[in-house]
């Protein structure tokens, strides 16, 4: 009997709690009491009490009814016969007496002791109700509000653990139909604008886009373990560790792996990511080669090459495997500054596993293990290759000659050596554009960008090429969208001229001085005059939610290309020399122009342009011909608009 009036007195106190800690939403319009039919009722005439009874309790842990207090509830706890009342009542004082002061105190805390130390013990007498109506002392009164209270969904509510879900997985492309609504509204309000401008962000979309893949668990695969003992790797390999590995393949199919002598045999160096044994996985970096088909391979990876390449069918390797754990692909993405083709390079140590690529095409670095020869592939796709490492590129093309190899020159007495001396300089801003001469330019590590909407489109060219009436053609097309800066001069106002329309005018002593504190992004001097682009006006552009266009000089991109200015820098190639005569021809005849240009004037533009591009190509996100001013124009157009749908490849000294 004691030990059902224990688990009777949990179980009220559990559902006490849970019901003293439903939110205060008011006591009126609660339910009516059910009548107790009296002690001499009829069978049918309590089962439909008891009916009524569990109703009346249901209605009663119902969150619209809210919490009572301590008096208003002991009234509507008392129910039945009288002689039932007391003692009932004093039972449920001292569990609100109890449950009061620690709802009252913190409420969360309490919910959440409710929700982890009963809900075991609901469950357990709800498995045992069947059999407490036997039980000694169980009044069936106290049995049909215990069942009541037990099987009420809302207890259940209060004491269940809830799981966050994410609403959606797809949020990118949600905010993409926003950027569309926004997109007209903008031009009415700056509301819009700054919404629009704020969901472009960089770091905003990638918020999102980490949101999405953990909504949808795309994750990545786990590192592996650490590596085994390196004093265990050492010990000699126990004869049983020898295994027979089995390869199918046909004749001249490349496996993808390098080999190199070590000790004597053949040891496998590297294993190219995307190959044929990379994805049977049978092979690692480390295993040594004792036969294959039967036959020893000696210590000539040349010959062993030779073999495997020329075999076909049933391929029966023999390894000694080195234990050694594979290294996962890094997320490694470069651009490309140079191109490279295998096939040329003496130093590669198989040329028909080396990967080639040209200037400006993205690869995926896959392995870095090698300190001259990394491992990677083309992002489009494609099996992984070897190419230089950025130490050993960068070796080859600042390789300069010792003192001592030098030629002899004829007329020295014992055939002296003799030779021009290095030059020595140190770096000065001003001449910046004779150190971007001599900078090498190997690999520049990117990132993957959702669409986004870039801060400034810089217009690069050679003089006379048609920067500037791209650039007014662009603002005029769309004024909200596209803005430029107002440049500043030293020189006096003319009498037609007003303060920001066409030229901002300031003193010269003001813009020397604004000169040496670095805030313009580049000036010069016409007719003893200073003009010049200040950075700050820039900043104001782009505060006013638009794109700036910007024609400045190549030296000038170094100092956008940031992750302030997010820079697009479209190239404007010059045509070639009879295309050039003849556009500065038709621009006379229509009136577009009135400046005739010489042939020496033409070929200074086309050599110019030339030379631009060798420079300063790596910066170039974008390279246009200007033979046709109108379709060039289009497919610039096209490009800003390509921005805005499609993901960006970008520094990745811009994101992190």
């Amino acid at each position: 009997m004691d030990a059902t009036r224990c688990c009777l007195s949990l179980l009220l106190l559990s559902t006490c709690v849970a019901l003293l800690l439903q939110p205060p939403l008011g006591t009126e319009g609660a339910p009516l009491e059910p009548v107790y039919p009296g002690d001499n009722a009829t069978p049918e005439q309590m089962a439909q009490y008891a009916a009524e009874l569990r109703r009346y309790i249901n209605m009663l842990t119902r969150p619209r009814y809210g919490k009572r207090d301590k008096e208003d509830m002991l009234d509507f706890l008392e129910w039945g016969s009288p002689h039932a009342a007391a003692p009932r009542r004093d039972i449920f004082r001292a569990l609100i007496d109890f449950t009061m002061p620690v709802a009252a105190t913190n409420s969360e805390t309490a919910v959440c002791l409710t929700a982890h130390s009963f809900a075991p013990a609901m469950q357990q007498v709800l498995d045992n109700l069947g059999s407490l109506p036997n039980a000694t002392g169980a009044a069936e009164l106290d049995l049909i509000f215990l069942r009541g209270i037990m099987e009420s969904p809302i207890a259940h509510e209060r004491l269940e653990e809830t799981k966050l879900e994410a609403v959606r997985d797809n949020n990118l492309e949600l905010v993409q139909e926003i950027l569309r609504d926004l997109a007209q509204l903008a031009e009415q309000s700056s509301t819009a604008a700054e919404l629009a401008r704020i969901l472009q962000e960089p770091h905003f979309q990638s918020l999102l886009e980490t949101h999405d893949s953990v909504a949808s668990k795309t994750y990545e695969t786990p590192p592996p373990s650490p590596g085994l003992d390196p004093t265990f790797s050492n010990q000699p390999v126990p004869p049983d560790a020898v295994r027979m590995v089995g390869i199918r393949k046909t004749a001249g199919e490349h496996l993808g792996v390098t080999f190199r002598v070590e000790g004597g045999e053949l040891v496998i160096a590297r294993i190219l990511h995307g190959g044929m044994v990379a994805q049977q996985g049978l092979l690692h970096v480390g295993d040594i080669i004792k036969e294959v088909n039967g036959q020893p391979v000696g210590s000539d990876p040349r010959a062993l090459q030779e073999l495997l390449r020329s075999a076909s069918g049933s391929v029966i390797l023999k390894i000694l495997p080195s234990y050694q754990e594979p290294h996962l692909p890094r997320q490694v993405f470069v651009k490309c500054h140079f191109d490279y083709d295998p096939a040329r390079d003496n130093l590669i140590p198989c040329k028909e596993a080396g990967l080639r690529f040209n200037a400006g095409d993205l690869l995926q670095i896959v392995n870095q293990d090698d300190a001259n020869w990394w491992q990677a592939c083309h992002v489009e796709g494609g099996s992984a290759g070897l190419i230089p490492s950025q130490l050993l590129e960068e070796k080859r093309k600042a390789f300069v000659k010792r003192d001592l190899e030098l030629t002899p020159t004829s007329g020295t007495l014992c055939g002296s050596l003799s030779g021009k001396k290095k030059k020595r300089m140190m770096y000065l801003t001003t001449k910046n554009a004779e150190f971007d001469r001599h900078e090498l330019l190997i690999y520049e590590e990117v990132a993957r960008m959702p669409p986004f909407r870039r801060k400034t489109l810089v217009l690069i060219g050679a003089q006379g090429v048609g920067r500037r009436s791209l650039k007014n053609k662009l603002i005029m097309w769309d004024p909200d969208r596209y803005g430029t800066t107002v440049p500043y001069t030293s020189r006096r106002p003319k009498d037609s001229e007003r303060e920001g329309q066409g030229y901002s005018f300031v003193s010269r002593a003001e813009m020397e001085a604004d000169i040496r504190a670095g805030r313009y992004l580049e000036h010069g001097e016409y007719e003893g005059n200073l003009y010049g682009t200040r950075i700050d006006s820039i900043r104001g552009v782009v505060a006013a939610g638009k794109v700036c266009v910007l024609d400045v000089n190549p030296q000038a991109v170094k100092v956008l290309r940031t992750a302030e200015f997010v820079p697009y820098v479209v190239f404007i190639e010059a045509p070639d020399f009879e295309t050039l005569r003849a556009m500065n021809r038709a621009a006379l005849e229509s009136g577009v122009s009135t400046k005739q240009l010489t042939e020496a004037d033409l070929r200074r533009t086309v050599e110019e342009s030339s030379r631009i591009q060798r420079g300063y190509g790596h910066y170039f996100d974008l390279s246009l011909v200007n033979s046709n001013l109108e379709r060039t124009f289009r497919e610039l157009q096209a490009a800003m608009e390509k921005l805005r749908t499609e993901p960006q490849w970008v520094p990745v000294s811009w994101v992190y």
